[in-house]
């Protein structure tokens, strides 16, 4: 399965997810921002990173890159799109998303281990709801903020939240402030998604954990059913 990595200016880690979707068995394809070509890939990735320096408001320029214009009529045709940390940030300013990333309640980059609870299995989760994952978070604007997420949970587009080792969601597992812990969603046909976590450095054992596969590799899954 071909899944492009879009490369904007200020991205850091689309080597590192390009890697791992090659690790899971994809063929990784780099695309460039300045281009509104898809290259004829069945999957889109938005790493992580700065894109343009997060000037004026992180991904806020970014989504006026060319290429997320053929991103969304991607995501439009029911493609799958993933957008990791400011991937998500540039798909929620897109529009692609619900909600918005704003600073961390504590003004600090937080940069630890974090446990998951999955919420909502689908595209872009092959790990059963209730499910706990170990993934690493590292920002600075991760606080997810949207106007009513008790009514994003009952829609099903709630794809993880910040928890204990246990499972359990309480405020002293939640990194960034996020409101009901809320680590990623997605659009309401389920095939766009957002996470703060960075699944890509979750996909070897030396690195501590292979968990992030079950949301990196969720679409291969998908596809080879």
């Amino acid at each position: 399965m071909r899944i492009g990595v879009v490369q904007f200016p200020g991205s850091c880690d689309e080597r590192d997810a390009a890697r791992a979707l090659a690790l899971l068995g994809a063929e990784p394809v780099m695309l460039w921002h300045g281009e509104a070509d898809l290259a004829g890939v069945e999957a889109v990735v938005l790493p992580g990173g700065f894109t343009y320096g997060d000037y004026l408001r992180t991904g806020a320029i970014a989504r006026f890159a060319p290429v997320m214009g053929a991103v969304a009529d991607f995501a439009e045709r029911g493609g799958p799109v993933l957008g990791i940390c400011n991937g998500f940030q540039v798909l929620c300013e897109a529009g692609l998303l619900p909600g918005a990333l704003t600073r961390n309640i504590g003004l600090r980059f937080v940069h630890r281990t974090q446990h998951l609870r999955v919420e909502t299995p689908g595209v872009w989760c092959a790990a059963p709801a209730g499910s706990v994952l170990e993934v690493p978070v590292k920002n600075g604007e991760g606080r997810y903020v949207v106007d009513d997420p008790d009514a994003l949970a009952e829609a099903g587009q709630v794809l993880v939240r910040y928890c204990q080792p246990d499972g359990t969601v309480d405020p002293a597992a939640n990194p960034n402030g996020s409101l009901a812990s809320i680590a990623g969603v997605t659009n309401a046909a389920g095939n766009v998604a957002g996470l703060m976590p960075h699944p890509e450095h979750a996909v070897e054992a030396l690195l501590g954990s292979t968990d992030g596969g079950a949301i990196l590799g969720a679409v291969l899954v998908r596809a080879s059913a």
